[in-house]
């Protein structure tokens, strides 16, 4: 984990845009000039959670698993809501200053990233809320499904290959849904690549047991011998990440699992020969870089990652053990995924079922 300090330069005007492929939390997160850095306002509680997370021993299981922290940096302000976008042709406006932790953009090396933010935990409110509050949020998670699985689909983005754009699908769908429909929303975030004018890809689409009564978009969707591959890399992090989690004595509220992948076909089949060829033991190192012929770095790397991230409500309680409500979540999470892996093996049996 690089040393954690201050940032002291101050940001120019117009080096800092909105991070456009935001799916959870608050807003207000911006991305760097060059999109390697993300800046993200933070309570002083957040703040000091990085700060600890490089020093505080208690806290060294979660550190392979929490995007890499650069330090602070106070900002000239926080853009103003009713200015024009940067990219409409306005300058970046900004109303106040505020201080910022500064870390790494992990969509930053995905061509075409699908996002997944997981809220993780039973409980929505720490210690120091109000009773009014502690009140709401109890309702809050009963009436979705944090409290009876721990987990809740913050938001998503999948993109859509033939219009070349990423979809959202905004928090209120995660609110609106009950247990027993997150594995559609599972399915949901991994389409897998169908040809509607095709029998065997509507077959093949049936086994796999997408959200019924829709086929995914043309053009939506890996390929299931490529979605596999992921599946089990994503669910092999995860497993590391609920045995960091099971080790640490704390309390977290409002953190998320963030799930990416590569949506580009070409790109993530790169990524899953990188995992066959470098190996599984060495994924979450820092991936080597290239040249390609234009004299661009080129990165080689998996076609997929998970961390955790939220850390404003997160705290050591020496003695407690382990947060259950996060681990009921971190379980659910596994079952989804066994679920969907489930699916695509299906549907590449079909797929590569020979025809009469």
């Amino acid at each position: 984990m690089p040393a954690s300090g201050a940032v002291t330069s101050r940001s120019r005007s117009g080096a800092v845009t909105p991070l456009e492929s935001q799916v959870g939390g608050h807003p207000g997160v911006l991305a760097s000039e060059d999109g390697e850095l993300l800046i993200k306002p933070a309570l002083p509680h957040e703040v000091a959670f990085y700060h600890s997370l490089s020093t505080d021993p208690d806290f060294a299981p979660l550190r392979p698993f929490v995007p890499k922290f650069y330090g602070t940096l106070r900002l000239e302000g926080q853009m103003a809501t009713d200015a024009p976008a940067p990219d409409q042709g306005g300058p970046l406006v900004v109303v106040d200053t505020v201080a910022s932790i500064v870390l790494e953009n992990l969509t930053q090396r995905f061509a075409k990233p699908n996002i997944l933010d997981v809220k993780l935990g039973t409980v929505l409110y720490d210690d120091e809320a109000s009773a009014d509050k502690r009140a709401r949020m109890e309702k809050t998670a009963r009436e979705t499904t944090s409290f009876e699985t721990g987990v809740r689909l913050t938001g998503f983005q999948v993109y859509d290959l033939a219009l070349g754009k990423a979809v959202n699908v905004p928090k209120s769908y995660g609110k609106s849904i009950k247990a027993a429909d997150l594995p559609d929303g599972i399915a949901r975030f991994f389409p897998i690549a169908a040809n509607a004018s095709s029998p065997e890809t509507i077959a093949q689409t049936s086994t796999a047991g997408d959200v019924a009564g829709h086929l995914p978009a043309q053009g939506t969707g890996l390929p299931a011998d490529l979605l596999e591959p992921i599946l089990e890399s994503l669910r092999d992090d995860i497993v590391e990440i609920r045995d960091a989690l099971a080790e640490v004595h704390m309390r977290m509220v409002g953190s998320s699992l963030l799930i990416i992948y590569e949506a580009d076909e070409e790109r993530a089949r790169e990524g899953v020969r990188w995992l066959e060829e470098v190996g599984y033991e060495e994924e979450g190192e820092d991936e080597d870089e290239e040249e390609d012929e234009g004299g661009a770095k080129k990165r080689g790397g998996p076609p997929c990652i998970v961390k955790l991230i939220d850390f404003a409500h997160t705290k050591i309680v020496p003695g407690a053990g382990p947060d259950e409500g996060v681990l009921k979540g971190v379980e659910t999470v596994l079952t989804l995924l066994d679920g969907r892996m489930k699916q695509v093996k299906a549907a590449t049996a079909v797929k590569a079922k020979p025809t009469a």
